[in-house]
């Protein structure tokens, strides 16, 4: 005899019961606003790939699940060594990286839900292996927008994790209807909760504003007889549910995988040979890349001790790899391209809580601030203005030098009065900073400035970290002359 909750007798209630438990577990504003930040950057028309860059950047953990991913087997064709998140957006695309990060912000929310259950850590590993499974099919169909295939393959089974991870006391009585009454998932989910697994996904996913193409592909499409191409809402549909059976036909084992592929491949216009040859290449892909999500204590004790904040102890060894990004640049990539990527690199290898590059403007007599990655930046832009007039403060005299300027504490009396008024009444909250002025055909051409608010513990910058600054700069400026 089986003792279960009591059962929601509407959609409604089901879908009322859910968000209350996403509440209940904590994240669901940070996450959303991530979620918000990442849909709002592949729409936009200005500065795609900057905000793009920045969006990731504010989230370190998916920052490193990209710069992962993006040097995974998975992506092989793209070569490896990408550094930064700024040359993962150019390689692969705003909305490569777009996608990328969607699905690996909602598998990460996911795992947070998951407590540790070996089913979370089944249900993580099945929509990464159908991810790996799209991506492939979708390569030898030379199918446009591959990560939309694999987004949505990865999430093809949203309703069933979220109802898996969150009401898992309502799954378990899924699953005992599965067995009683020899019911699939789906009507059983329908008789427990009052609406199948795919309305739950579309649900969940119009909830959350994700883009129509994932919504609409959160379907599970029957095997039939096709006489024409299928549409593109229609193929990422299909792809979507032949990548979710397979990777759940692998997890028990290889048998029927065949059966499967004969199911759809005919439909998806590709030969049965070449979608399991796709398949073979998938599961050698999801052995060797790195990229798990492993809900396990070990790495539930490594999120509840982020690491200090400040300057990373690898400091050096971020910049040289930034260094080596832009260095290697493609000489058809954009002055602004590059300007995001030495952006980057001085923000992430410096630890900085914000940095910004200043172009001068000789018809305006000006500097003012371009573009900038950290806290409140977007708002601080439009202000940081001043003239080209000189004037006896920090900012002028590393202009006039061409020096690098790093200040420790930028609130010492004697300093004070060093500092320019534009400074104090838009950026008094930072404890030090550095300067890095661009020098072209002898004469400043702008600056990238990054500073550390008074939150983060006084910071020093090593010899070492100073002579990779410095080509940094260099690299810049030599990309300004061009």
């Amino acid at each position: 005899m089986h003792t279960f909750p009591a059962q929601p007798v509407s959609p409604r209630q089901t879908l009322d019961l859910l968000w209350a438990r996403v509440r209940q577990r904590g994240d669901l504003p940070g996450f959303s606003k991530v979620i918000n930040a990442i849909l709002g950057a592949m729409r936009g028309e200005d500065d795609r790939e900057f905000n793009m860059t920045k969006t990731v950047l504010s989230d370190p953990a998916l920052t490193q699940k990209v710069l992962r991913l993006a040097n995974s087997p998975m992506y092989s064709v793209f070569g490896r060594g990408i550094n930064t998140v700024s040359k993962a957006v150019i390689v692969l695309g705003t909305e490569a990286i777009g996608h990328l990060a969607l699905g690996l912000k909602l598998l990460d929310g996911l795992s947070d839900a998951s407590s540790d259950s070996i089913n979370a850590r089944s249900e993580m590993e099945r929509a990464l292996l159908a991810a790996h499974i799209a991506r492939q099919v979708a390569s030898i169909a030379n199918m446009r927008d591959t990560e939309e295939a694999v987004v949505c393959s990865m999430l093809h089974t949203l309703g069933r994790m979220m109802i898996s991870f969150y009401l898992a006391d309502y799954w378990a009585q899924v699953l005992t209807r599965c067995a009683e009454a020899d019911l699939d998932e789906d009507a059983a989910a329908r008789e427990v909760l009052g609406l199948g697994l795919d309305e739950f996904s579309r649900l969940i996913a119009q909830h959350w504003g994700l883009p129509a193409s994932l919504v609409d592909s959160l379907q599970h499409v029957v095997p039939k007889k096709v006489y024409e191409p299928l549409s593109h809402a229609d193929w990422l549909a299909t792809v979507s549910t032949m990548s979710s059976r397979c990777a759940d036909v692998l997890h028990h084992g290889n048998a029927g995988i065949s059966a499967v592929v004969g199911d759809y491949a005919e439909m998806l216009g590709l030969d049965v040979s070449q979608v399991l040859s796709a398949v073979d290449s998938a599961q050698m892909t999801a052995r060797a890349d790195e990229v798990r999500v492993r809900p396990t204590k070990t790495s539930e004790a490594m999120k509840k001790t982020p690491p200090e904040p400040g300057k990373p102890v690898n400091s050096a060894q971020i910049l040289t790899d930034g260094v080596v990004d832009i260095r290697s640049a493609s000489p058809s990539m954009s002055f602004a391209q590059l300007m995001t990527m030495a952006l980057e690199t001085t923000y992430q290898g410096l630890g900085l809580s914000r940095a910004m590059i200043f172009l001068h403007n000789q018809k305006e007599a000006k500097y003012s601030a371009r573009m900038g990655i950290g806290d409140g930046v977007q708002e601080l832009v439009p202000r940081l203005v001043f003239g080209d007039v000189y004037q006896p403060d920090v900012f002028h005299a590393a202009l006039a030098n061409g020096k690098m300027i790093f200040v420790e504490n930028a609130h010492e009396q004697t300093f004070m009065d060093k500092l320019p008024r534009w400074w104090r009444e838009s950026l008094l909250n930072a404890r030090g900073f550095v300067l890095l002025p661009l020098i072209v055909n002898c004469q400043p051409a702008g600056f990238i400035y990054g500073d550390w608010d008074q939150s983060l513990p006084t910071t020093k910058i090593e010899p070492t970290e100073i002579v990779l600054l410095a080509e940094l700069r260099d690299l810049v400026a030599t990309a300004m002359e061009l």
